[in-house]
């Protein structure tokens, strides 16, 4: 009899180890349970939602991570007053270089290629170059010219105290002194913006900015001319999104206006608006918004969703979320919502769909947070919990 017991309560305790390590467990949350999550997780109850009816699930960050469920906040904003485009994520003005050779000749170096992390100032490549061996003999015979001028002024300038020389000579020595330092400084300007190697032989092609190689065109042993494009190099944390507007739609936007920003694997992202061309492309007839955004993992070239919300609209209380978050349990639509312990399944009212959307027109507040992608593997552990307790 002993022995039964034993077996019966390690038998008990594997399972709760087993359960704590997964992270997932289900749970009816009560009238005080689900208040307590509730107010942990910064969360207001619906006016018609009956304490008690929800069901939670309880699960750890760690859990929701390696499901794949993606998290994400509510906020008001239906189908009327939004404003749905594409958009292609691009780097701003200062955010990609198109790098150079600043004279022609043959690659003898090459340090990075793509994808390698590079910093601003770094060398990416040399170029052995007989203009960049003629530069470096100007600037070396513009400073020798200067150094000799002024070793002529100052002998000059001894006599004329001396009376030994005319002011004329002396005055003469002055302008010879100026004209040679201002051709030195030109070499050596020149020198510089060649970017010319220490040894004279080449031309060095560095960054000026920090980020990652996005292109290469470069072989080894290669004859470049200046105008040819040797690396492209981005900065990953200076993004924007360019959105296509219709020249309906164009006159609702202003700088400001709010962004949602969705990629192609359910995330989103906020953003707003910092300009939007006055006229239409001639070609597109479609304006171009420019939505600043946080980087978030965003590439340049990526292709975009943008929920754009005028300020001008008139408000709207309908909260708008992702189609795939909106599921069936027990013939009623659910929602679920972030909990402090994990998700609680909320019963909402769906109003219109479309493209990939659903409006809740009661069960939700803005400012919830909810499981926008894979909430199928909610409902599917919800009903595996439901079985096992019946």
């Amino acid at each position: 009899m002993n022995k039964d017991k034993s077996r019966l309560y390690g038998g008990v305790a594997a399972a709760i180890l087993i359960a704590g390590a997964g992270g997932f467990g289900l749970a009816k949350m009560t009238a005080g349970g689900g208040a307590t999550a509730a107010a942990a997780g910064g969360e207001h109850q619906d006016d018609d939602h009956k304490e008690g009816e929800a069901e939670g699930l309880e699960m750890t960050p760690e859990a929701i991570v390696a499901a794949g469920i993606l998290v994400q906040p509510v906020s008001v904003g239906g189908f009327a007053g939004e404003i749905l485009a594409q958009g292609v994520v691009a780097a701003t003005p200062g955010g990609e270089a198109v790098l150079t050779a600043r004279a022609a000749g043959a690659v003898t170096q090459i340090f990075k290629r793509i994808g390698d992390p590079v910093r601003a100032g770094e060398t990416l490549a040399i170029v052995e170059s007989r203009e960049a061996a003629q530069i470096a003999a100007d600037r070396a015979v513009a400073s020798a010219r200067a150094n000799l001028a002024q070793t002529a002024l100052a002998r000059e300038r001894r006599l004329f105290e001396q009376r030994v020389s005319a002011r004329q000579d002396y005055e003469q020595a002055q302008a010879e002194a100026a004209a040679a330092n201002a051709e030195a400084r030109r070499a050596q300007v020149a020198a510089g913006t060649a970017n010319v190697t220490a040894d004279g032989r080449g031309v060095i092609v560095a960054s000026p900015i920090s980020g990652r190689v996005t292109a290469s065109s470069l072989n080894l042993g290669a004859f470049v001319q200046p105008e040819t494009e040797l690396f492209r190099i981005a900065d990953p944390k200076l993004v924007h999104v360019e959105v296509s507007i219709s020249g309906m739609d164009a006159p609702r936007i202003a700088p400001g206006d709010r962004v949602v920003v969705e990629t192609a694997d359910g995330r989103t992202i906020e953003g707003k608006v910092r300009s939007i061309t006055p006229g239409l492309n001639p070609e597109t007839r479609a304006a171009t918004a420019i939505v600043e955004v946080s980087p978030a993992g965003l590439q340049p070239g990526q292709s975009v969703r943008a929920r754009i919300i005028p300020t001008v609209a008139t408000v709207s209380k309908v909260i708008v979320v992702p189609d795939g978050a909106v599921q069936s349990v027990e013939g009623r639509d659910v929602v679920f919502v972030r909990t402090a312990k994990g998700f609680e399944a909320r019963p909402v009212t769906i109003g219109q769909r479309g493209a990939g959307r659903a409006e809740v027109v009661r069960g939700l507040t803005a400012g919830q947070t909810i499981a926008g992608r894979n909430a199928f593997l909610l409902k599917s552990e919800l009903g595996k919990g439901e079985g096992e307790a019946h």
